[in-house]
């Protein structure tokens, strides 16, 4: 409820509207919003999963910049050009892109 209602604060109320309501982002809404309800009724456990899975699929698109801005981190930057974890982390960023 906090990150809807701080989403609001940000970027305003119709573009909040707007992000959770488009067609191609039904599913996700229903999961996410879902899962806040379930969380209200008293099975938070339940709630709380189906709430993550809404996340990551309302905000898959931007998960390749976030990795592109912890790469220019200096500390976590070193971390994910590691050689085990950065041919990982490319492998996500694109089929991220591809989806």
């Amino acid at each position: 409820v906090l990150f809807v209602a701080g989403l609001s604060f940000v970027i305003g109320l119709e573009r909040t509207f707007r992000f959770f309501f488009q067609k191609h982002k039904m599913k996700a809404t229903g999961f996410f919003l879902g899962g806040v309800l379930i969380v209200l009724i008293g099975w938070p456990l339940i709630g709380m999963i189906l709430e993550i899975y809404g996340f990551f699929l309302l905000f898959r698109g931007f998960f390749p910049v976030v990795v592109g801005f912890i790469r220019r981190v200096p500390v976590l930057g070193y971390l994910l050009n590691l050689p085990g974890i950065s041919s990982v982390s490319v492998q996500c960023s694109v089929q991220n892109l591809l989806l």
